[in-house]
């Protein structure tokens, strides 16, 4: 009998390196090219987030492992994303002036179009497209903006890390979720494509 168990034991844990491998290769894939059960092979990822993080911690770099896994992400949600009617936009207050004049409340910084940074024009396209934005302090914030308002959508703009960690947090919360990548990490001066982020409001709109 425990021979048994000990060979269903080995062959459940061939099969799941197996498949986490499988659904590795997949998310390098999908960094150029649409693949297809993206959503199956992200849940996958996240089923064994941990034991990867820690194993690309110590033969490669972990946010390699967060960025193969937002672009998967991002093929998953593509379509819902786009069925969504009451969306948000979340970002990071690195990208903001340095002496930026805006306060800070409960749910991120205040912008007021002053004009000194990138989110002067985030705000204004936001508001063309259909999006409250939101500019946090961090990913803690995000539990009081979603007091806010019932939000069905979210994008997302951060380094591949947070983007992950976020887009993890609100899969539970039934808010589907799409990730723009930064150019940079950091606490201040980061940047983002703003083509990039404006292509994305293009394609995601209904």
């Amino acid at each position: 009998m425990y021979r048994t168990i000990g060979i269903l034991v080995t062959i459940v844990f061939l099969l799941s390196i197996l498949l986490a491998f499988v659904a590795l290769t997949v998310s390098r894939i999908s960094l150029n090219r649409h693949v297809w059960l993206a959503g199956f092979f992200a849940g996958i990822l996240d089923f064994f987030y941990m034991p990867l993080k820690y194993f690309f911690y110590k033969f490669s770099d972990p946010r390699i492992l967060d960025k193969w896994m937002v672009s998967l992400k991002n093929i998953s949600n593509r379509n819902d994303f786009r069925k969504t009617q009451k969306r948000m936009i979340i970002a990071p207050h690195c990208m903001r002036s340095m002496d930026c004049p805006a306060s800070s409340t409960k749910t991120g910084i205040q912008c007021i179009s002053c004009g000194k940074c990138i989110f002067s024009k985030l705000k204004e396209d936001a508001e063309k497209y259909g999006y409250d934005l939101y500019i946090v302090t961090g990913s803690s914030f995000v539990k009081h903006v979603l007091k806010e308002k019932n939000y069905d959508a979210a994008l997302l703009i951060a380094c591949d890390y947070e983007l992950n960690k976020v887009m993890m947090g609100l899969k539970g919360k039934k808010i589907v979720t799409y990730g723009i990548p930064m150019l940079n990490d950091g606490c201040f001066n980061t940047e983002v494509e703003y083509g990039n982020v404006l292509d994305t409001l293009k394609m995601l709109s209904n």
